[in-house]
């Protein structure tokens, strides 16, 4: 998977996958001070990022539970706070979800990068990372996604 996204980001760009929303237990604002490692690994992910791409799969029209629950352990902390984030969405057909996870990350104050979501019709398709890639529409699609976010990246250091 990271490998394939490498051939999505602009050069001199790192991108890495994080892998560990399943270790995250269900939030709980009680164990606040007392967090999880799987937690704090999270938030520390997240601060050392410049800037987030986040992609769901729209579950009953909503926001996967797991991604709904990484986002709870941080709406307090701040980790995504000012930082610009792009939305990947698999299937163009699934906007209930997006929409709610726009809202959320707004709530979050988060800045959500219009300009740089991208939705893919994937639908049916059976396409793995590398069969994005193969496919010049999807892959054109992917590249000036992550062109844009690291756009506004880089603007946003600036200013």
């Amino acid at each position: 998977m990271l490998q394939a996204a490498r051939g999505f980001v602009p050069a001199g760009v790192e991108f890495s996958v994080y892998a560990g929303l399943g270790d995250l237990v269900p939030f709980n604002p009680d164990l606040e001070g007392a967090e999880p490692a799987a937690v704090l690994d999270w938030r520390a992910q997240l601060r050392g990022a410049d800037g987030i791409v986040v992609s769901s799969p729209e579950y009953a029209h909503g926001v996967s539970g797991v991604l709904k629950n990484a986002l709870d352990w941080v709406v307090g902390s701040g980790e995504i706070s000012g930082k610009p984030v792009a939305l990947f969405n698999a299937s163009p057909r699934a906007t209930l979800a997006q929409a709610s996870l726009a809202e959320i990350i707004r709530t979050m104050d988060a800045r959500l990068v219009e300009e740089a979501t991208v939705a893919l019709p994937l639908l049916g398709k059976n396409l793995d990372a590398a069969g994005i890639a193969a496919n010049a529409e999807m892959a054109a699609a992917l590249r000036a996604g992550m062109g844009k976010l690291v756009a506004a990246i880089e603007a946003a250091r600036a200013g």
